[in-house]
C-alpha cells in the first residue's frame, strides 16, 4: 500500500507505512478500515448530514482490549481522535479529518439483571436496543426521545427524555461505568471507586476516557403508557402556553410534559389537509397506571378544539420512536442548540411563536420541555451536570435538506438563541453543541462545576487526547 497522511495532535502530519500499520491490523483485521478500504464511505458518515469529514484510520472495536489497542496506537503517533459512540451527536464530534476515529458501534450488548433492576450496557449501543431489553421486564432507563440516539453520548452530556420528571436525567441512572483512559489504563467509575471520574462522567461530556460499559438503574415504566398529544393552530400559541404554565405548576412527577413548535409535516400518518400548517403540539406522558394517567392529561386536550389529536394508550417502545422518523440519519442537515429558561412568560412565549412562523425550513422546530420533579431532587453539587432548577428547557432544533441552505438555518437558530437569552439562566444542554465552535459554550453548560472538571481532565487526560467533543482543556 501506499504510505497514509495522519494527522496529529498538534495539527502536524506524519506517514505512516505499512510496518506502522502492521500492529493494528493485526489486532483488526476487517476491523481496521482505510480510505482505500471498499466500506470506508459508509463507515465514515456520521447521523448529521451536514457533516462531512474523513479520517485517515477507522478502528471498530468489538471490546475493551480493542479499545486499548486503538489508543496504544494513537498514543504512540500523537494521533488526531475522535471517539464514536451511536454517532448522533449534531456537531460531529464522532469522527474528524485526517484522525484516528475508535468506533464502539459494534459493542452494542445489552444485560438486563431483573432480581437487582440494573442493565449493563456496552459503549456502542443504542437506546432502542437498551429498551428492547429493559421492557421485557417492564423496566426502562431514562433516555432520550430518539432512539437511535447512542447511549453513551446521551448519558455523559446528562440526557433528558419522557421520564425526566419521574425518574430524571439517564446520568442520574449511572451506577457504574468501565472507563479506558487516555494512559491506557481499564478503570470501573462509581461512588465507591474512583468517586471523582465517577463525578464527572455524569455530565462532564466525553473528556475523560472511553467508556466501554455502563451500569444503569433501571425503574418501572410500561409496557403501556398514557400519551397526551394535541396539536393546536400556531395562532394559538399564547393561550396553549398559559394552560400548560398552569397544567405544570402543580402536575405530578408522573407527569412529563412537553411543546413543540412545528408544521404538520406532509407524511400519510396525518390528514393531507393539514400538511404545511404551523401548529404547536403539546406532548405529555404519564408514567403509571395508563387509565389514570389518561384522566390526569386530559385537560391539556381541551384547551380548545384541536386541529388533531394524537392522544391515547400506547406502547413504550412505540412512544420512544415517535420522533424517529423525522431525524434520519445522514438524510438531512442538522443544528441544534439549547438553553434553559427562567421562566415562560408572554414576552418569551411571543418570541418564539415569531420566530418559529419566519424560519426558513418547515422541517425546523422548538421544543420546551417542563422540568421539575426528579429533577429537583438531586443537589446540583452531587454530579457534573449541576444546578438544575430552571422551570423550561428550550430547544432549537433546525433540521433542512439542500446543504446550499446552511448559512440561513444555522443564522435562524441563533437568532433565536440569542433573542431568548433575557428569559435564560444562562446554562446550557451540553448535548446540544451547535457546531461545537460557539465561544463558551461548554463553559456555560457544566457553570459552577468548570474548575473542578479541569482538576479532573489534569488528572486522567492531561494532554487532552480526549479533545473532539464539548472540551475541557486541562491547561
Amino acid at each position: 500500500m501506499n504510505e497514509l497522511e495522519l494527522t496529529q495532535l498538534d495539527g502536524g502530519k506524519v506517514l505512516l507505512d505499512e510496518n506502522a500499520l502492521s500492529g493494528l491490523r493485526t489486532a483488526f483485521g476487517e476491523q481496521l478500515i482505510l480510505p482505500s478500504d471498499a466500506g470506508f464511505e459508509a463507515a465514515r458518515k456520521v447521523w448529521n448530514g451536514m457533516i462531512d469529514r474523513r479520517p485517515a484510520l477507522i478502528v471498530r472495536c468489538r471490546g475493551a482490549a480493542d479499545v486499548l489497542a486503538a489508543l496504544r496506537f494513537a498514543r504512540e503517533h500523537r494521533a488526531l481522535l475522535a471517539v464514536r459512540g451511536g454517532g448522533h451527536n449534531v456537531a460531529g464530534y464522532g469522527t474528524c479529518d485526517g484522525g484516528l476515529v475508535i468506533d464502539l458501534s459494534p459493542m452494542r450488548h445489552v444485560e438486563v439483571d431483573p432480581t437487582t433492576h440494573t442493565v449493563r450496557v456496552a459503549g456502542g449501543a443504542t437506546w432502542a436496543e437498551v429498551d428492547r431489553e429493559t421492557q421485557v421486564f417492564g423496566l426502562a432507563v431514562p433516555g432520550g426521545i430518539v432512539s437511535t440516539t447512542g447511549v453513551a453520548g446521551l448519558t455523559l452530556g446528562g440526557g433528558q427524555g419522557w421520564l425526566r420528571r419521574t425518574y430524571g436525567m439517564a446520568s442520574d441512572s449511572l451506577k457504574s461505568a468501565t472507563v479506558v483512559t487516555a494512559a491506557g489504563e481499564l478503570v470501573t467509575a462509581s461512588l465507591e471507586q474512583n468517586p471523582d471520574l465517577f463525578w464527572a462522567l455524569r455530565g462532564g461530556g466525553g473528556n475523560f476516557g472511553v467508556v466501554t460499559s455502563f451500569e444503569f438503574n433501571t425503574y418501572p415504566a410500561g409496557p403501556l403508557i398514557a400519551f397526551a398529544g394535541p396539536a393546536y393552530p400556531l395562532e394559538s400559541a399564547a393561550t396553549v402556553m398559559a394552560a400548560m404554565r398552569r397544567f405544570a405548576s402543580d402536575a405530578p412527577d408522573e407527569v412529563n410534559l412537553s411543546a413543540t413548535w412545528w408544521s404538520i409535516p406532509a407524511v400519510d400518518a396525518f390528514p393531507a389537509a393539514l400538511h404545511g400548517r404551523p401548529v404547536i403540539i403539546l406532548g405529555a406522558v404519564y408514567v403509571g397506571d395508563p387509565s389514570v394517567g389518561e384522566r390526569v392529561l386530559q385537560p391539556l386536550r381541551e384547551i380548545e378544539t384541536p386541529l388533531l389529536d394524537l392522544s391515547g394508550t400506547l406502547p413504550y417502545l412505540a412512544l420512544q420512536k415517535l420522533f424517529d422518523p423525522f431525524f434520519p440519519a445522514r438524510e438531512l442537515q442538522y443544528y441544534w442548540k439549547s438553553i434553559y429558561l427562567s421562566g415562560l412568560d408572554e414576552d418569551a412565549v411571543q418570541t418564539v411563536a415569531e420566530r418559529v412562523a419566519a424560519r426558513p425550513s418547515a422541517m425546523s422546530m422548538v421544543g420546551l420541555w417542563a422540568l421539575g420533579g426528579a429533577l429537583d431532587r438531586l443537589d446540583g453539587s452531587a454530579s457534573a451536570t449541576g444546578e438544575r432548577g430552571a422551570p423550561y428547557l428550550l430547544e432549537i432544533l433546525a433540521n433542512w435538506q439542500d446543504p446550499a441552505q446552511s448559512a440561513e438555518n444555522i443564522a435562524w437558530a441563533r437568532d433565536l438563541f440569542d433573542a431568548m437569552r433575557p428569559h435564560a439562566t444562562g446554562k446550557t444542554n451540553l448535548n446540544f453543541p451547535g457546531t461545537g465552535d460557539e465561544e463558551g459554550f461548554t463553559r456555560a453548560a457544566l457553570g459552577e462545576h468548570w474548575k473542578r472538571l479541569v482538576q479532573i481532565k489534569q488528572r486522567f487526560d492531561p494532554e487532552n487526547l480526549f479533545r473532539l467533543n464539548q472540551n475541557i482543556t486541562p491547561y
